[in-house]
């Protein structure tokens, strides 16, 4: 069935004045659908855990749990399957609690709309908005749908979410540009009230485009890279090994089925199959942490992912900034005075610059004056705090609200003025004047009139009455100005008799008051933000639709440019620029400006073919793409948008990008402690191998039985195994540079470490084994506890901080391993089954020693690891 055609051709067929008939609508919602954005499928239950079954490392379980059954030691299997178990069932629940959690953060569409239907106006679900629909729109009003304007008057409109501009657009019927007379589905009446027949609903419209454009991500993160790549290489390692033990047993005359179990018991205990287990825990609990602080993991993965990034991209407006506008100066020819605060509350810092400069008193006068003018010739109003939010918000233009907490932090309460001023006269604003006019009484019986605009419709002499040197100097501190990023309004004032017919006349003679500096401030946390991911070695950019100039202010005010920066490195580049083929390396540019979603997404693209782990922050539908190509997407949970949600791995319900530096923090842990696991696992299996390949050597014919072996493996890659992800994190992880993304999980000299331990390992139990059959005493056993004692020092000795109340976890499961490999002497069942004696005096301490070499041998490791890293990060300043 082909799609329905746009709706431009049943435009004429509808009547603005009436609307749609209820049959009309009807039929049209029967053929193009509910006005809803297509809501991604449900992922089955059956399919998210054969997506959780498919992990690499996983399948390597489920072939190690098939050898132990072949060997007849169902318990091990038993250990692996809820190995098995647990991950998967950890994973599921952790996805399908991120579902739920985005789904209640999720209120991007209006709930109603306001229509005309059979010339009655009437509130009918958004959802049952169709093409040819006589949308009615006012102050506050979400735009179901897009809609072309039949009427406009004052009409305002905040476009953010799709753009990425945090001004917004003047929308009218006559401008010259075709898209001043259209509005799109998501955006926000902020002033004024309009007319609109709509034109495209739920999927087609320019909202639902960009929602349906957005298709799963299929590449793998870098940790499934990793494991994977460790998989097959612990596969090949294994199975060779594994079989050379196989083949010097026979060549030495031991039967084929004793070193067919001896060679499978090998496999299992050489496999870390605890590792899993030991990701899973360690996702969960930075999951759990992150939750703590208002952060939705919508993927488990995703945690560690953010402690692989390099390069975060992130977005302006509401993420960078606050999202809301703030007069942080006042320009008056008396001198400049400076305004502090955050946000629309009406409290804050008023004091004059140069405050050594004898001008300072008058330009507090001067500038509270200009304010005052402002409050007046105004049409906004500001919201106290509610009981579910703690912050002021506004109804109407938002840089007419900056004007009036402006003017309350300069004592000048709103509702006074409003009562001894009452307005008489105005000439609101429109796109084309791009100034406003109103004009009152005042206590003294006189009247008063106030404009205020752009510096370009404002600061002429036709207006004005003020010297040419006046205006010219005005001028050029408009320009500073707005060069700085700032939007400028100029405001004007003038003394009458009466309220003058026409009252265009009221425009002439007027006196210029001075000019506003009003941005979108940084906040207070976006600073420290970028400034900890310098310190972590992470890159970061800045992408907006935002103008060239505001997006390099804000850049250099939170640090992501320096104002040495240079137009060749480090430069600013536009979406015009993109488009011409004039930036041909993305990944030199810092701050990109003016982009569209598809330039967004192509930036994300270069830095990762580049081989770069990118996170894009973001809460705009124009978002949504880079989004989800981003190795992990980070969307704003209160002021994003349905589609960012959607889009992203983390939704940060406070909407506070330090969360996104503590998840990087909780991605670094994780890995930290992986890496850490596969030292102690891997160095185990390995010397429980060379154990077996080397005994022989020393005369020593069937050095372990398979039951020992897999008793050892139970003990260490079981309870301590996964004790070791719940370490904390090192207290210089925020300090390293990201780990490269090409490395490999035992790169950096991992490999190494493991292999030193192996043999030290070794070399102890060996060496204890031979003792004691020197003396004639069982040295099998005592080869047994050794090789278990070695381990668990190694355990011990590898932690982050050796004393720590942070994670008991491991030294109770150390001290339960050691429980557990004595009760294999002691109690019957288990001696006959593993085939052990009850060793007396050197049999007993020798172990004990192994077990010490082993701790001090993994802290020494964890010690020149410390120190490696701290002279690496000194050589890097």
């Amino acid at each position: 069935m082909n799609p329905p055609q746009p709706f431009a051709a049943l435009a004429p067929e509808s009547a603005i004045d009436t609307g749609l008939s209820h049959e009309e609508a009807d039929r049209l919602l029967e053929r193009y659908g509910p006005n809803e954005l297509r809501e991604q499928e449900k992922t089955a239950l059956r399919s998210r855990i054969f997506a959780q079954l498919r992990d690499p490392l996983i399948l390597v379980l489920l072939v190690a749990a098939g050898l132990t059954v072949a060997t007849g030691d169902f318990a091990d299997a038993v250990v692996i399957c809820v190995v098995i178990f647990f991950n998967t069932t950890v994973g599921v629940a952790q996805e399908v609690r991120a579902d739920t959690a985005v789904a209640a953060l999720s209120a991007m569409t209006a709930p109603t709309a306001r229509v005309t239907r059979d010339g009655v106006e009437q509130q009918i679900p958004s959802s049952t908005v169709v093409p040819g629909d006589a949308l009615v729109l006012a102050e506050g009003d979400i735009v179901p749908a897009d809609a072309t304007l039949t009427y406009a008057a004052a009409l305002l409109v905040d476009e953010s979410a799709l753009t990425g501009e945090s001004v917004p657009v003047d929308k009218d019927t006559h401008g010259t540009d075709p898209q001043t007379g259209q509005l799109h589905a998501g955006t926000v009446v902020l002033r004024g009230r309009a007319v609109a027949t709509v034109t495209a609903t739920g999927a087609h419209s320019a909202l639902g485009r960009i929602a349906t454009s957005l298709h799963p991500r299929q590449q793998l993160t870098p940790l499934q890279k990793r494991l994977a790549g460790l998989g097959r290489i612990l596969a090949l390692v294994t199975v060779g090994l594994c079989l050379l033990v196989l083949t010097l047993g026979l060549v030495r005359g031991q039967s084929l089925e004793t070193m067919a179990v001896t060679a499978i018991s090998l496999v299992v205990a050489a496999v870390p199959e605890s590792l899993p287990a030991v990701v899973t825990l360690g996702l969960a609990l930075g999951a759990r942490r992150m939750a703590a602080r208002n952060a939705v993991v919508r993927r488990l993965s995703a945690v560690e992912t953010l402690g692989s990034v390099t390069v975060l991209a992130t977005d302006k407006t509401g993420t960078l900034t606050e999202g809301r506008m703030v007069v942080e100066r006042v320009w008056t020819p008396q001198g400049t005075a400076a305004l502090g605060g955050t946000g629309y509350e009406p409290a804050g810092d008023f004091k004059a610059l140069d405050q050594d400069d004898n001008r300072a008193p008058g330009s507090i006068g001067a500038a509270r004056e200009l304010l005052v003018a402002a409050t007046l010739c105004n049409d906004a109003s500001l919201i106290p705090p509610e009981p579910d939010s703690p912050q002021w918000s506004a109804l109407g233009d938002p840089t007419e609200a900056a004007l009036l907490a402006a003017a309350a932090k300069a004592g000048c309460a709103h509702d006074d003025l409003v009562c001894t001023h009452p307005r008489i006269g105005e000439i609101p604003f429109d796109s084309l004047r791009k100034r406003m006019l109103t004009v009152h009484n005042t206590p003294s019986g006189a009247v008063q009139s106030f404009l205020k605009g752009a510096p370009e419709m404002v600061l002429d002499s036709a207006l004005l009455g003020d010297s040419p040197a006046l205006l010219e100097q005005a001028r050029r501190e408009a320009a500073a100005l707005s060069a700085l990023g700032y939007r400028v309004l100029a405001v004007a004032s003038g003394d009458l008799d009466t309220v003058p017919d026409p009252i265009e006349d009221a425009e002439s003679g007027l006196r210029l008051l001075g000019l506003t500096a009003i941005s979108d401030p940084p906040k207070p946390t976006a600073v420290t933000t970028v400034e900890a991911c310098r310190r972590a070695g992470i890159t970061p950019v800045l992408i907006t639709g935002d103008h060239p100039a505001t997006a390099r202010a804000i850049a250099i005010r939170v640090g992501i440019l320096t104002r040495e920066d240079t137009e060749s490195a480090h430069r600013i580049a536009t979406g015009a620029e993109l488009t011409a083929g004039h930036v041909p390396d993305l990944t030199v540019v810092r701050v990109f400006a003016r982009t569209t979603p598809q330039q967004k997404l192509d930036i994300i693209q270069a830095w990762q073919d580049r081989g770069e782990v990118t996170a894009m922050t973001g809460d705009g539908v124009n978002d949504g793409p880079a989004l989800r190509q981003s190795d992990i997407g980070v969307a704003m949970g209160r002021r994003g948008t349905e589609v960012a949600r959607q889009a992203a791995d983390l939704v940060l319900a406070g909407d506070e990008l330090p969360s996104v530096i503590s998840a990087v923090e909780e991605g670094r842990r994780v890995y930290a402690n992986i890496r850490r696991f596969l030292v102690y696992a891997l160095a185990g299996g390995a010397a429980e191998i060379l154990v077996m390949l080397t005994g022989p050597l020393f005369g020593l014919a069937l050095p372990l039985r398979a039951g020992q072996i897999l008793w050892i493996n139970l003990l260490t890659h079981g309870l301590t195994g996964v004790a070791m992800g719940a370490e904390p994190v090192s207290p210089d992880a925020m300090r390293q540079p990201p780990r490269p993304p090409q490395q490999h999980i035992l790169g950096d000299g991992l490999w190494q470490r493991v292999l030193r331990l192996s043999l030290l390992v070794t070399a102890v139990s060996l060496a204890a084994s031979l003792w004691v059959r020197h003396s004639g005493g069982p040295w099998q056993t005592v080869l047994f506890l050794a090789l278990l004692a070695a381990q668990l020092g190694v355990s011990l000795g590898l932690r982050e901080r050796l004393f720590t109340r942070h994670n008991l976890y491991l030294p109770t499961a150390v001290a339960a391993a050691a429980a557990l490999g004595a009760a294999a002497l002691y109690v019957p069942f288990l001696a006959d089954i593993l085939e052990t004696s009850r060793p007396t005096g050197t049999g007993l301490a020798l172990p004990a020693a192994a077990g010490l070499a082993g701790f001090a041998a993994a802290r020494a490791e964890a010690l020149w690891g410390r120190t490696h890293r701290a002279s690496l990060r000194a050589s890097a300043q």
